[in-house]
This record gives structure tokens, C-alpha cells and sequence, in this order.
């Protein structure tokens, strides 16, 4: 079948469904760029073929054969060297693709060859090849460890952030020595979200003094934190709102530790502390005079709190440092119209609408506003708990203490129950 019939068949350049090694040929001798896009896409092109549209003049066409998963090793290893980035990107997601699903009987020169390819892809030059290396292998427990090693040494939180937090190749002493060396702004957060620390990794996090790397450590329920430690964290946790909502939501908190820490959180967190608690008569009572306390000093303070908060949230957001920090602050307090309009704001939503979505307390709706805001899914649980009223049984938890446990596609979808568009 020749292109010219295949033309006048279609009204256009096209390839036939089944690709012979003649159709190859007449594609590539026909110079149209069109045929040769589709013949880089194509599963079924001969090896060849696609060794040669490997130097291609167009970086497009390059891009398709780094993306074919039947292009040759010769091929790839020619393109991990393409001058071009969209190339070489194109690559590094397909071979770290398939380094996962790489069978275990895989014969080892193949094995050896694509591990090859796969340490220059994370040695490339361009950080977003390096980074999409690092979030296809982060939980690949087959490739070599050396390659873990380099990806969470890298000096960028992009490459290094997703094998911090997820691969299981990194011991505690490489945990250990990427706590003590690191300088990369995130890094420490990355460790602390781990699915286990172990108690030595903790020491080391909190030893830092990290605001935001141990409000993560705390968030983390699988975070071995040993009493000494916490008891440390504490000490210093007055003067850090970020640590008063993970301190109180830490699961098996001693009653020595509920009572030092009643003594400077707010009077929402102290409800929340003795919620579920088996606590002792003197603890209860405690908790009782602490927030009786907490009610006195707030009425005080007279009436003005709330509305120097809404004022607090508006400069905040006019200076672009509207943080899940403040907001974190104004839920533990029950701020509730300052939370509403930092909702609103962040997200782009009429406040009416997000007031809506607190009234019907619908946690999955609380947790698709605060996603859609651009907040932690801490602080969606925070407003969850101290402004909508949430019953326990209808909260959504963040996935692993710190994660939105639902798709953007469901998310977007309670936000459309709601009458919330996309684009609103």
C-alpha cells in the first residue's frame, strides 16, 4: 500500500493501522513532518526506524521516540544526551516508568543497561529531569541504592524531597547524616513525614530547632518521639502556635504532658485535648480550671479579638504571607468570620458560599475548600474541629498525619455539590 493511495484513502498523511517495514520506509523517505510524528509514536515502528528519528532535526519528533517505550537502547542512550530538555524529560519519565515493573527475571545485561541510563537521567543538569527520576522511583525498592543516595542528597527540594519522605532504601544512618548536612529549605519536613522515624531521626529533627520540620514530626502519628524529646518540644511549644495543634492532636500523650501543655494553648485546644482521653479526676479538673481560665483571660480582652483578627488575615493576604499558620491561629481561637474570609480570599470564593459549606459541617467539603485554598490538610482538620464543629465521626484526617486523603477529582467534586466551579 503506497502513501499515495493511503492519501487518497484519507484526505491525508496517514500510516496504516498495521505497520509494515515498507511503510516505515516510504513515511521517512516522504519528508512530511506529520508522518514522522506519528511514526515516533508508534509502538509497532521498527527499531530502527526509531534509532534513526532519534536524530531527527525536529526536538519533537526526538521527544515522541524518548516517550516510545519500544525505542532501542541505542536510542535512548543517544537521546540522554539530546541538547534538549523536553527530550531528555520525555525520557527520565519513561525509564522511571519502567524501572518499577521491570520483572525480576530480567536479564541482567537489560537490567545493568536501563540502571545505566537511568543514574545519568538522575545526574542530568536540568532539574526537572532530575525531578521526574525522583518521583517515579521514590518508592522503588529495586534500583540502586546509590541512586537513592544521590537523588536525596541533591541540593534541590524538588529532587530531593519526594526520596526523603518515601524511599525505603535510605537507613537511619543516611536519615541521620542528611538531618546534620542538609541545607536545602524542606528537606527536614520531607524526613519528619516518613511513613516510621525511628527515635534516634526524631532526636536529630528536633535537635535542629526546625519550626516547620517538627510541626510536621509532630503531625507524623508514626513518628517515635520519645518522652525526653517531647518533653523538650514542649518547653519550647508556648511561644510556636504551629506546634500547639499537632501537640494536642499526638496520639498517647502522657497525663504529665496534657497538663503542661493545657497551660498555654488555647481554650478550643484544651476541649480538644480532654476529648477521647482517658484522663484521671485530677487531670479533668485541671483541664476544667485551665479553660474556665481561658474563657476569663479571652473575655478580658473584651470583644476586639475577632475583628483584629479579620484585619490580621486581610493585611496578611494584601502582603501575600497569608499562611496555614494564621489560619491554624484564628480556627484554634474559633475566629470563625476571620477563617471564613481567609478562605475566601485564598480560594477565590465568595465568603457566603464558604460560610455554606461550614453550616451543612460537611468535613470532605472543609477539606476540598482548604485544598482548593492552597492549605495544608492540617489546617482543613483544625477548622474542621474549632470553627465548623465537625462531629468526630464526619471529620476526614489527613492520610498518614499530614497528606489530603482524597483525589482533586473528588475534591472537585464536593466543591461542585456546593455550587463551586473550577474556575470560581
Amino acid at each position: 500500500m503506497t502513501m499515495s493511495f493511503l492519501k487518497k484513502l484519507f484526505g491525508r498523511e496517514a500510516l496504516p493501522a498495521r505497520l509494515r517495514y515498507e511503510d516505515a520506509r516510504s513515511a521517512l523517505e516522504s519528508r512530511s513532518r506529520e508522518l514522522r510524528r506519528e511514526l515516533a509514536s508508534r509502538p509497532d515502528a521498527p527499531p530502527e526506524t526509531l534509532y534513526y528519528l532519534a536524530g531527527d532535526t525536529d526536538p519533537e519528533i526526538r521527544a515522541l521516540v524518548a516517550a516510545n517505550p519500544s525505542t532501542p537502547h541505542q536510542a535512548n542512550a543517544l537521546l540522554q544526551k539530546d541538547r534538549a530538555g523536553d527530550v531528555r524529560a520525555e525520557l527520565a519519565r519513561k525509564i522511571g516508568r519502567i524501572v518499577p515493573d521491570m520483572p525480576a527475571n530480567e536479564i541482567q545485561d537489560v537490567r545493568d543497561r536501563v540502571m545505566e541510563l537511568l543514574e545519568k537521567l538522575a545526574q542530568d543538569e536540568l532539574v526537572r529531569v532530575r525531578q521526574i527520576v525522583a518521583q517515579e522511583i521514590k518508592s522503588c525498592p529495586h534500583v540502586p541504592r546509590r541512586i537513592a543516595l544521590a537523588l536525596a542528597h541533591d541540593a534541590e527540594i524538588l529532587v530531593c524531597g519526594p526520596v526523603l519522605e518515601y524511599s525505603p532504601l535510605l537507613s537511619d544512618e543516611d536519615l541521620l547524616e542528611i538531618v546534620a548536612t542538609t541545607r536545602v529549605q524542606g528537606a527536614l519536613e520531607a524526613v519528619a513525614r516518613r511513613r516510621n522515624v525511628d527515635g534516634a531521626v526524631a532526636d536529630a529533627i528536633v535537635a535542629t530547632l526546625e519550626i516547620p520540620a517538627i510541626a510536621q514530626l509532630l503531625a507524623n502519628p508514626n513518628a517515635q518521639i520519645r518522652e525526653e524529646t517531647l518533653d523538650r518540644i514542649i518547653s519550647e511549644a508556648a511561644a510556636i502556635d504551629a506546634w500547639h495543634l499537632p501537640l494536642v492532636m499526638r496520639p498517647a500523650l502522657s497525663l504529665r504532658a496534657v497538663r503542661r501543655i493545657a497551660v498555654f494553648v488555647s481554650r478550643a485546644l484544651i476541649e480538644e485535648l480532654g476529648r477521647h482521653r482517658q484522663l484521671d479526676a485530677e487531670t479533668e479538673s485541671y483541664l476544667k480550671t485551665r479553660t474556665q481560665m481561658r474563657i476569663e483571660q479571652e473575655g478580658e480582652r473584651g470583644g476586639n479579638a475577632p475583628d483584629a483578627a479579620i484585619v490580621a488575615v486581610k493585611k496578611a493576604f494584601a502582603a501575600g504571607t497569608l499562611s496555614d499558620e494564621l489560619v491554624t491561629k484564628s480556627a484554634s481561637l474559633q475566629h470563625k468570620a476571620a477563617v471564613i474570609l481567609a478562605l475566601s480570599l485564598k480560594a477565590s470564593i465568595a465568603e457566603p458560599l464558604v460560610a455554606r459549606i461550614f453550616e451543612a459541617k460537611s468535613g470532605k467539603g472543609i477539606a476540598a475548600l482548604c485544598w482548593k485554598a492552597g492549605l495544608a490538610m492540617r489546617t482543613a482538620l483544625a477548622i474542621q474541629i474549632f470553627v465548623a464543629n465537625v462531629p468526630p465521626d464526619a471529620r476526614v484526617l489527613p492520610r498518614g498525619g499530614t497528606d489530603y486523603p482524597m483525589e482533586g477529582t473528588e475534591m472537585l467534586w464536593h466543591l461542585n455539590y456546593f455550587g463551586i466551579g473550577e474556575t470560581d
